[in-house]
């Protein structure tokens, strides 16, 4: 779980440093929705229906595809209880997004074009590299589901895209906010982790202020 563990490896280094920074006048929550993921009897199956805490309901197709389901009440708490102003959310969401963009490049997905650009320039400040991709909206028809508002996974083609549409049903369309999903950068085969995302959130964090 090393690899999985990514996305909140990077928030909660970026927490750690900025608490020493302690840039002013921002107010920053670092969420990660953490969970034991073990087969149990409580454990979800496919055709399974959970309810996100906005209400939608979600039906299982790939049981493979459950840290999204996660990150739906993470976003959710930030959206409607913490009521942030903009969300950045980072995560090791798909494999697809590697066959995209390969093992240096994150892949950013966002509606704001404000935000993508700030974020773009932080990708070059800190030299974490970085590529806004397509929120094709037509590929929700892929998460559409008979018993439920929405599936938890599409099919094979555009997956990485299809993850990012999921995971706008839980953020107000209002709320500025971009899925970051870090999953080929965020390691190395030969030396392991790389830390990949926490200068990222750290930099935008910092810049929020002034």
């Amino acid at each position: 779980m090393k690899f999985d563990c990514g996305g909140s490896a990077a928030v909660l280094g970026a927490a750690k440093t900025i608490a020493a920074l302690a840039p002013e006048g921002v107010e920053a929550h670092f969420i990660v929705a953490a969970c034991e993921n073990m087969i149990n009897d409580r454990a979800v199956v496919p055709s399974d229906v959970l309810t996100a805490s906005n209400g939608k309901t979600i039906e299982i197709i790939n049981t493979d595809a459950e840290g999204r389901l996660t990150l739906a009440d993470a976003l959710v708490y930030a959206d409607k209880e913490v009521g942030c102003e903009s969300i950045i959310e980072l995560s090791t969401l798909t494999g697809a997004v590697m066959v995209s963009l390969g093992k240096e490049v994150c892949g950013i997905w966002t509606d704001d074009d404000d935000l993508a650009g700030d974020l773009a320039d932080v990708s070059k400040v800190t030299g974490e590299k970085s590529w806004r991709m397509p929120l094709e909206k037509s590929y929700n028809k892929q998460l559409d589901s008979k018993i439920a508002d929405l599936s938890n996974c599409g099919t094979r083609y555009g997956g990485a895209i299809t993850a990012a549409l999921f995971l706008q049903n839980f953020v107000n369309k209002k709320t500025p906010f971009a899925h970051i999903d870090i999953a080929g950068p965020v390691w190395d085969d030969s030396t392991g982790a790389t830390g990949f995302g926490a200068k990222m959130v750290t930099e935008w964090v910092s810049r929020q202020g002034k």
